[in-house]
């Protein structure tokens, strides 16, 4: 049998259970994958609890969408893929558990040089941000300004931004400021004169771009002091209220989904991802590491902000 987590009813971290179901069959164009990783995401956390409303639960909802591990069998139709590979998979629901079925379209090979926990932090994290950016037209020439630089979105959007040949200034907690200079950003503490030490960091340069994943109100109003032009302000976090600010959104509750363009490029950020980690040029910043049991520990972790870095399960 496989084992799962999953919910029944909307709630806190403790209505995630763990139970055994199952083991998958390939259908065609699917592969199965051992779960070796799994990446817990903010946006498990609100669906679990109910802060990003799904329909109703008529049966146990399983939870992840990324993930690694090994290929252990293979649908019909499915070529290039062998049992034993290493993959990441991306959007694909059910990743904390022990093993899943995936449709083959959705992993990207993972080479030895890349380890499985990896490859379960990246493709929600680096798909948003490696879209986003290529939606905002991010490149030489731009200062970007991202707020939250230190999430695990932050931190990939300032690696992408850098390594297309922008600048980056990034907002974060005195904490995180040396990970942040890591990257190749410029540190800037969030809170009250946030617009003033902005301008200070820019020292004389303008602000071409914007990347929201605060949320706050006080990164919103300094994005739109400091940007000229408004259509290369985007937020990741406050999508439903993004036309009321006149910026755009990618996600996060915007009620605009997102283009084939769009969601080509995030299909794209995985192994493009993968192979900048590869080629040394891309780095996770790693929390806790936590057995596939604790999936509540881990939810409750980020509802209290309680952990920097990436949270991986381990089944």
């Amino acid at each position: 049998m496989t084992q799962a987590i999953v919910q029944t009813e909307i709630g806190g971290p403790e209505v995630l259970t763990l139970v055994e179901v199952p083991d998958p069959v390939p259908a065609a164009g699917e592969v199965i994958v051992r779960i070796e990783a799994a990446g817990v995401n903010p946006i498990d956390v609100k669906q679990r609890s109910g802060a990003r409303p799904l329909p109703p639960i008529t049966e146990p909802r399983h939870f992840g969408f990324d993930g690694a591990g090994v290929v252990t069998a293979i649908g019909s139709g499915v070529e290039d893929i062998a049992v034993g590979d290493r993959v990441a998979i991306r959007d694909t629901r059910g990743t904390y558990a022990t093993a899943l079925a995936v449709a083959a379209a959705h992993v990207a090979a993972l080479p030895d040089a890349v380890s499985a926990a990896e490859g379960a932090a990246l493709p929600i994290p680096a798909g948003t941000a490696y879209q986003s950016l290529r939606s905002l037209g991010v490149g030489e020439g731009d200062l970007l300004l991202v707020h939250a630089g230190s999430g695990a979105v932050g931190q990939a959007a300032i690696q992408f931004a850098i390594a297309w040949g922008a600048q980056v200034i990034a907002t974060g907690s005195p904490a995180s400021h040396d990970r942040l200079r890591a990257l190749g950003a410029i540190p800037v503490a969030y809170g009250e004169g946030l617009e003033d030490r902005i301008r200070a960091a820019a020292d004389g340069r303008e602000i071409t771009v914007a990347l929201d994943g605060a949320g706050t109100d006080e990164a919103i109003e300094a994005s739109l002091a400091l940007v000229a032009d408004h259509d290369r302000i985007a937020t990741i976090v406050r999508g439903w209220e993004a036309e009321r600010f006149g910026i755009r959104a990618f996600s996060g509750g915007s009620p605009i989904p997102l283009t084939a363009q769009e969601i080509a490029w995030r299909a794209e950020a995985l192994p493009a991802t993968i192979a900048l980690i590869a080629e040394g040029r891309f780095s996770v910043e790693f929390g806790p590491e936590l057995p596939l049991a604790e999936a509540a520990e881990a939810h409750g972790l980020i509802e209290a902000h309680a952990a920097r870095g990436k949270i991986i399960l381990r089944p």
